[in-house]
């Protein structure tokens, strides 16, 4: 009677190749349902710890791409466990933001069309800009970062086209309608929006023109006190506006999403996601990863939104077309 060898024990310091693949799957299935929850309870993630609920919020749809990573890990492993795994992200993900790849266009006609632009304080060419804003169409352009001399170029460019404006502070609007009731509206101790009233074929329209403080991502976290600030004194401000149809447009250093904007946000909707295709990505302008130009509306139909073509600007022009 034969006796046989007992199997060959992997080498001692070496895992054996199945136990060690199985481990690094679980690594990703980890990481995967880590990605899921974060898009599905980001209301949850805390923001009196360096404002990380706003910081994660901030870029929510990016989510996705850690999705792709996942998946090319699972198969670089060759990881049923992970490549199963992914599929839980992958199916949160498609559910939450699937819808905002469509086109959501109402179409018909349009009453209006307004475009608003951060023009960079640092533009190079002021006049090019203001030409390519002119040039889209739009009734109303609503520019953010104006300053001195540049903002005289703007009011030169746009003069023949768009007849009509206001600046307050560094924020102004060129109207082809009359302008009238026009006032700064405070959002911090050296900052103002701008509210006007343009006097359109369809009726008075109020539009506020704002741009909203900056964030910094920094080792101590993510800053945003002086845009929260800004946030709430210009809810305030609306609060106490006239019902009616409303427009407030601008640079809000803030995506929909986050929750700090919310105050603002409570009695607008986006033109973007009411009528808008894609997530409609803003800045920077040359490789746009957050959308946080904004046009909302209130007793307004949106028909369309879209991005402009770059400017000499770091932010990209954002128009929509709308029914009053």
């Amino acid at each position: 009677m034969t006796k046989t060898a007992p199997p060959a024990a992997a080498p001692r310091g070496r895992r054996a190749p199945r136990a060690a693949a199985g481990r690094r799957g679980l690594v990703v299935a980890a990481l995967c349902v880590l990605t899921a929850l974060v898009p599905a309870f980001h209301r949850l993630l805390p923001n009196r710890v360096a404002n990380l609920g706003s910081l994660v919020e901030t870029f929510l749809p990016w989510t996705g791409a850690v999705v792709l990573v996942a998946a090319a890990a699972g198969l670089v492993r060759r990881s049923r466990v992970a490549l199963i795994a992914v599929l839980l992200p992958a199916l949160t993900w498609a559910a939450l933001y699937g819808p905002g790849l469509a086109d959501r266009s109402a179409g018909g006609p349009a009453d209006l069309t307004i475009v608003t632009h951060n023009v960079d304080d640092a533009n190079p060419d002021p006049v090019g800009t203001a030409r390519a804003l002119a040039a889209s169409g739009a009734q109303l352009i609503a520019l953010e970062e104006l300053v001195q001399p540049s903002a005289g170029r703007y009011e030169q460019t746009l003069a023949a086209t768009h007849p009509y404006h206001v600046v307050e502070g560094t924020v102004g609007l060129w109207s082809t309608f009359p302008l009238r009731d026009t006032a700064a509206v405070p959002v911090t101790s050296w900052r103002v929006a701008l509210r006007a009233t343009a006097e359109t074929p369809r009726g008075p329209l109020t539009v506020y023109v704002a741009h909203l403080p900056s964030v910094r991502v920094r080792p101590s976290g993510f800053t945003t006190g002086n845009r929260n600030e800004g946030v709430g004194r210009l809810a305030a401000a609306l609060a106490g506006a006239p019902a009616g149809r409303t427009l407030l447009v601008g640079d809000f250093n803030g995506t929909t999403d986050d929750r700090a904007l919310a105050p603002v946000l409570e009695h607008f909707r986006s033109a973007h996601e009411a009528a808008g295709a894609g997530f409609g990505f803003s800045w920077p302008a040359r490789f746009p990863f957050a959308r946080i130009d904004q046009i909302l509306v209130r007793d307004i139909t949106p028909v369309s939104a879209w991005t402009l073509p770059a400017t000499a600007s770091d932010h990209l022009p954002v128009a929509a077309s709308l029914r009053l």
